[in-house]
């Protein structure tokens, strides 16, 4: 990588990293907002427009690889395959989630009431959330490496192994 590829690339793994925090911080504390839905609502869409976000930022970094540009796509996709599954599914039970929360508890904020259903979303998607974390981090430090960025041996052999 070049230095102003560096410092774009810095600056998105602070941006995705700064993310990340913010939905670890989501996850871990709305229930202390639980009183007021429509704050929670909104803490709720903020949280999602952010998973959209940082989903959007690892493929801006993909893009912008040399092996990407190349068209060799299928290569990318087998080493990043499970963050990608992960970041559709953790998407897909994060808006699950939220919007079940709102609809139990919009009319009874403080009423305590879960079903079996709704525990055992809340128990998947915080399962999800760890590897979420820990794939989505792995993933925007290894996309840095710069084997991605230009062509070399390893790109060779890739290309003959597949």
């Amino acid at each position: 990588m070049n230095t102003l590829n560096t410092k774009q690339y810095t600056a998105i793994v602070i941006l995705q990293y700064a993310i990340l925090l913010f939905d670890i911080s989501v996850n871990s504390f709305a229930s202390f907002s639980r009183q007021h839905p429509a704050d929670l609502l909104v803490l709720y869409v903020i949280q999602d427009f952010c998973l959209i976000a940082n989903l959007t930022l690892l493929l801006v970094n993909f893009f912008s690889t040399y092996i990407f540009q190349a068209g060799l796509i299928q290569l990318l996709y087998t080493r990043f395959r499970i963050t990608l599954i992960l970041c559709i599914v953790y998407m897909i039970l994060s808006i699950s989630l939220h919007t079940w929360h709102i609809t139990i508890h919009w009319s009874a904020p403080l009423k305590h009431y879960w079903t079996r259903g709704f525990h055992t979303l809340y128990s998947m998607h915080r399962t999800v959330a760890v590897l979420y974390y820990y794939f989505y981090k792995r993933a925007s430090l290894r996309i840095g490496d710069p084997r991605f960025y230009r062509g070399s041996a390893w790109l060779q052999k890739q290309l003959s192994i597949s």
